[in-house]
């Protein structure tokens, strides 16, 4: 019986997107650099920009890259810092 709660608990989890510990940084990321972003390796490719990503004690620039969309019409929605009461946590980009 445990077990299946726990299955059943983890497979919601998923679901709603619960998949990883929040985060809480104290202070701010820093403002992002100025990017040359490269020529499209081809029609289909959608430009996924930078961001700061925080790893050990510090902010880390995790640099942009180009993708193939998962569908046609798709959009990236960039991730960002976002200021809560405690500090500043991150919301993932996604693609909507």
């Amino acid at each position: 019986m445990k077990k299946t709660f726990l299955t059943v608990a983890f497979g919601l989890l998923l679901s709603l997107g619960v998949t990883e510990a929040q985060t809480i940084v104290r202070i701010a990321p820093p403002p992002p650099p100025r990017v040359v972003v490269p020529v499209s390796p081809g029609p289909r490719y959608v430009w996924v920009g930078g961001y700061y990503g925080y790893r050990g004690n510090a902010y880390v620039w995790m640099p942009g890259h180009y993708v193939i969309p998962p569908r046609p019409y798709a959009v990236w929605v960039p991730g960002r810092w976002v200021r809560g009461p405690n500090g500043y946590y991150w919301v993932a980009g996604h693609w909507r």
